[in-house]
This record gives structure tokens, sequence and C-alpha cells, in this order.
């Protein structure tokens, strides 16, 4: 199994900064890619941003030129800095993490609540 743990998240104003993490542990041989996804009541989970193992990236249209995925291989981390922040941003945000092979699987933290507000 892989566990994903999540920090960083909290209240930010508009215009604001924050950065969360994400560290990856367990089964984490022949992860893929990881991600971000943000959920708000009453919507569907959202994509946010993914990274792969060799650094490829993508982004949702709306946090594009805004936040910026990175990870450390070294560390099993995965990380979003989130700037110019504005209350739409304001979700749960949820790291994601994908494994191929024989032990194919999808995993997902326990999100981290970010609140700009208006």
């Amino acid at each position: 199994q892989v566990q994903l743990v999540e920090s960083g998240g909290g209240l930010v104003q508009p215009g604001g900064s924050l950065r969360l993490s994400c560290a990856a542990s367990g089964s984490i041989f022949s992860i893929n890619s990881m991600g971000w996804y943000r959920q708000t009541p009453g919507k569907q989970r959202e994509l946010v941003a993914t990274i792969t193992k060799v650094g490829s990236t993508n982004y949702a249209d709306s946090v594009k030129g805004r936040f910026t995925i990175s990870r450390d291989n070294a560390k099993n981390t995965v990380y979003l800095q989130m700037n110019s922040l504005k209350p739409e941003d304001t979700a749960v945000y949820y790291c994601n993490a994908v494994r191929v092979g024989l032990s194919k699987g999808e995993y997902w933290g326990q999100g981290t609540q970010v609140t700009v507000p208006s």
C-alpha cells in the first residue's frame, strides 16, 4: 500500500501564496505520477496539476500561470506552490499517486483545507 500525507493547507488572503506538500510512503516503487486534485461541497473532484517521475507536468486551465507542481524524488514528496490565490481556489486539496505495473493502484491522501476568503 501507499500512504500519502498532505500538509501546508490553511487560510490565506486573496493574492497570497501557499505551498502544499505531499509525502508518499509504503510501497512507493513504480509510482508513475503524483498530483493534486481539489473538491468543494456539491462538486466533483477536479484535477489541479500532475507530475510524472521524469518531470512532465499538466495543469488545469484555471490554475495555469499561478500554480506550480514539483517533486523531490529523493524524498518521495510532491509540492504545489500556489500563488495569486483567489477565493475560487477555496477547496479541500487531495494528493494523488498512481502506481503502474503488477502492483498497479491509485492512492489518495486525506486532504488538506485551503481557504481564501472573499
